[in-house]
């Protein structure tokens, strides 16, 4: 094999695994401060992280089947199958995509948070619990009687709300300057 052939592709690969790299540890802090200055649990975080990481590898992995010249038309076609068979697998668990993105708006947004006490509008089963925990599929609540509820995220951005009470989020301790 001779590698003064193959030198550009690997010196780009290189340099795309570094940029990645970097890309990857500053996407990461951002939304850990932003973890921590909204008052987020850590479990949210690390949820919200994982799926940036799942973004940020697509796309390297594109970067790097672009970089070692698979023909443009080997790469639509194996694309469109591929985008075809995850399509349909989508339609039929549609609501898995939907609940894992509210998962990441109510995330960002902060609409609501763990501790707050809840009521949902919602005129066949009204429902008034306090927020337990908030998961990638699911809120889980628990009403005044002691039921624990677990009500899908989508519907959560569907429904009214009424922040019945606030719960102070703990105060975020910096270390002091050196």
């Amino acid at each position: 094999m001779d590698i003064h052939k193959y030198f550009d592709q690997m010196v780009a690969t290189l340099i795309a695994i570094i940029i990645f790299f970097i890309v990857r540890y500053l996407a990461n802090s951002i939304i850990e401060k932003f973890g921590k200055k909204a008052g987020l649990g850590e479990g949210r975080t690390q949820l919200v992280k994982k799926y940036i990481d799942y973004f940020i590898y697509i796309l390297a992995g594109l970067t790097f089947v672009s970089i070692w010249g698979i023909k443009t038309e080997q790469l639509f076609l194996f694309v469109t199958s591929v985008l075809t068979v995850i399509g349909v697998a989508f339609f039929a668990q549609w609501s898995i995509l939907s609940n894992i993105t509210a998962g990441i708006i109510v995330f960002f947004s902060s609409p609501f948070r763990i501790g707050n006490t809840i009521k949902i509008m919602d005129k066949d089963y009204p429902i008034e619990a306090k927020i337990i925990d908030i998961k990638s599929f699911y809120t889980l609540l628990k009403s005044a009687e002691g039921e624990e509820i677990t009500l899908p995220n989508n519907l959560l951005l569907q429904k009214g709300i009424i922040i019945i009470t606030e719960e102070e989020p703990l105060p975020i301790k910096l270390k002091p300057s050196e």
